[in-house]
């Protein structure tokens, strides 16, 4: 049985957040495996010009350029061996693979892994306008509904609002923040936060952070910071570092993502504005260039519209049509 036929029947009974993956991708569907439908329609047979235009649907779905040759490669290697002609099954093939290749890279677990003894800390970083304090809201709410007690940590002192736009969201979730002045360092309040965190029992701590990725060296060093001065007050902390991607960025995402795991030790990536993208291949593409995992993904703008990161639905919902 190929992957397409276990996940139409895996998912032939409704499910809600099945329902929530198909109607959140529909644009990705419509660039992807319509076009690849239409693609199967249109030859008898495969060629070198069916799998030119296969690589350019997974091009313009914004899978990647090295990621896709490598795929196509390894179907045209498998179609030659097998002796597969047929466009359907080379369809069949090709997600066989990325599901693959997205599954070997290990470490697909999705959850913050909660330290039992003290509060468990998770750092935020991403460039300004990919989402970044919408989605520690919507972090914060999913742990609330989990009966976690969170507190909020508005460590981005450097851009006008940011503080604000955080203590709005935890006055909205009814939850504490610590906060600073506009100009304050960082660190400073990001300490503050730990000693309040630890003195009134937090289960999680989510520590927002300056979105500016212009001087990587001053990134480097105030992160480097932020995390030495946590350390001091909580063992191992940040336990977690999400970074965020606005999935409408494309390739401008994967570069971002390049760019701040090498000045800082990402353990996951969200990704949002899944549900406003036409190029849901983003995800494979930064699975393949950083090997860190998609842990949530954003396919709504409601509070409960960040998804834990699952690649049968992912897939499903990419390429299944309803």
């Amino acid at each position: 049985m190929g992957l397409i036929s276990f996940l139409k029947d895996k998912f032939s009974k409704k499910d809600q957040k099945v329902d929530k993956y198909q109607a959140g991708l529909t644009r990705s569907r419509k660039n992807f495996s319509s076009k690849l439908h239409n693609l199967s329609e249109r030859y008898k047979t495969v060629n070198q010009d069916y799998f030119d235009e296969l690589e350019q649907i997974l091009i313009e779905s914004d899978v990647g350029i090295s990621f896709t040759l490598k795929v196509i490669e390894d179907v045209l290697n498998t179609s030659k061996k097998e002796h597969i002609s047929n466009p359907q099954m080379i369809n069949e093939i090709l997600i066989d693979k990325l599901f693959v290749d997205y599954a070997e890279k290990g470490d697909i677990q999705n959850e913050i892994a909660f330290r039992k003894d003290g509060p468990t800390v998770l750092l935020v970083v991403g460039v300004n306008g990919v989402g970044k304090t919408t989605t520690i809201a919507k972090l914060a709410h999913r742990y609330i509904k989990q009966n976690m007690k969170v507190l909020l940590v508005a460590a981005d002192t450097f851009r006008a609002g940011a503080v604000e736009q955080l203590k709005t969201w935890a006055e909205r979730l009814h939850i504490d923040i610590v906060t600073g002045q506009q100009g304050t360092d960082p660190a400073s309040v990001a300490y503050d936060g730990m000693k309040k965190a630890k003195a009134e029992n937090i289960d999680l701590v989510i520590v927002d952070t300056a979105g500016r990725l212009q001087t990587k060296n001053n990134l480097m060093l105030e992160l480097g910071k932020i995390k030495r001065v946590m350390a001091k007050e909580i063992p191992d902390a940040p336990h977690e570092i999400f970074l965020i991607i606005d999935a409408t960025t494309g390739q401008n995402g994967v570069v971002q993502a390049k760019a701040f795991k090498e000045v800082t030790d990402v353990t996951g990536i969200v990704i949002t504005k899944m549900d406003g993208t036409s190029k849901g291949g983003i995800i494979l593409a930064i699975r393949d260039g950083l090997g860190v995992p998609v842990r949530f993904i954003g396919l709504g703008e409601k509070l409960d519209d960040l998804e834990e990161f699952d690649l049968d639905k992912y897939l499903y919902g990419l390429c299944v049509e309803n």
